[in-house]
């Protein structure tokens, strides 16, 4: 099958090396992987921000990238601008009816990455093994809105010496959430500080994520305060071992 790689601007931006483990995995697992280079920020931050004027520019430009693209599949390494694609077809009135429709096609064929690989192609086992002990934030847009909770467990759960503990408060927001944190900065500390002191309980080597947003936010708090854990998107793990 044909997949298109959406990477996300954080991805594309300062985790590029998340993209190349996506690339890696889905190739072995037999997909043809493209890589439309028009493609752009999904207009999420705008969204959130209620710009729904430029949110649709973006979507457009989008849906017309991907969809001059004769792929099966799309598939990104982040729930959040996943759910953003998905909502697509809300920005478009009655008098853009072709609009929506192209919108709701683009949503069909669009997964989150662990998502694709267990529920799409019925992997699980992908081969993998790191002897780390782990532990997991799960993003609130990927779990919460869009429901996508056990791929991830079930795919970790097959990495081989792979230990992964329970983080407390697990579905806690981060704090990220876009362009709250640049608007309101000190709930959003506090919201990651506690975020940091449940990670640190569990004694864990690794923290495992889906969303670069969510890991860029954890990570940089964990640098501040000078602990040694490293923040590893769940394709980095998925990809260990296996080369």
């Amino acid at each position: 099958m044909k997949v298109s790689l959406f990477i996300t601007c954080l991805a594309d931006v300062f985790y590029p090396e998340v993209g190349k483990d996506v690339v890696e995995i889905l190739e072995d697992l037999g997909c043809e992987v493209d890589f439309p280079k028009n493609q752009t920020c999904c207009g999420q931050p705008a969204f959130n921000s209620g710009y729904l004027k430029e949110t649709k520019t973006a979507a457009k430009h989008m849906i017309e990238t991907f969809s001059s693209i004769e792929s099966d599949y799309v598939v990104a390494p982040s729930g959040s601008c996943v759910l953003m694609v998905h909502e697509f077809h809300t920005l478009f009135a009655e008098d853009e009816v072709e609009w929506k429709k192209k919108a709701e096609y683009l949503a069909c064929k669009t997964y989150e990455f662990t998502q694709f690989l267990v529920e799409v192609l019925g992997k699980e086992d992908l081969g993998a093994e790191l002897h780390k002990k782990a532990t997991v934030h799960t993003s609130c847009h990927m779990s919460r809105i869009m429901g996508i909770k056990e791929p991830p467990q079930k795919l970790l759960r097959c990495v081989k010496g792979l230990e992964v503990v329970p983080l407390s408060h697990n579905y806690d927001c981060c704090g990220f959430g876009g362009t709250f944190s640049v608007k309101m900065p000190e709930i959003s500390e506090q919201m990651v500080d506690e975020k940091v002191e449940h990670i640190m309980e569990t004694e864990a080597d690794i923290l495992i994520g889906m969303d670069c947003s969510c890991l860029m936010n954890i990570k940089g708090r964990l640098h501040r305060k000078g602990y040694p854990v490293e923040v590893k998107h769940i394709a980095q793990v998925l990809n260990e071992g296996r080369k």
